[in-house]
């Protein structure tokens, strides 16, 4: 796969729920070694653990979102 802060994004997206997007990960990584293999490369290279990497992401993902909005928000003012 080539970008998973990609694909996690699309997961996220489409599921609106950090508890479900993960959920559904998960459930794809039992049925796919090589997606198994290359979460586990990303979590190292991003100094992620395997067990939390995904929501840690996706908890900075969404924090980064807000803030565009907050100085977008700001600039209005």
């Amino acid at each position: 796969m080539n970008d998973l802060s990609e694909f996690f994004i699309d997961l996220l997206m489409q599921h609106r729920s950090i508890d479900i997007a993960e959920s559904e990960f998960r459930r794809m990584m039992d049925d796919d070694e090589e997606l198994r293999m290359d979460y586990k490369e990303w979590c190292e290279e991003r100094d992620y653990t395997e067990k939390h990497g995904f929501k840690e992401f996706c908890e900075e993902y969404l924090e980064s979102q807000d803030s565009i909005w907050e100085s977008l928000n700001d600039y209005d003012e």
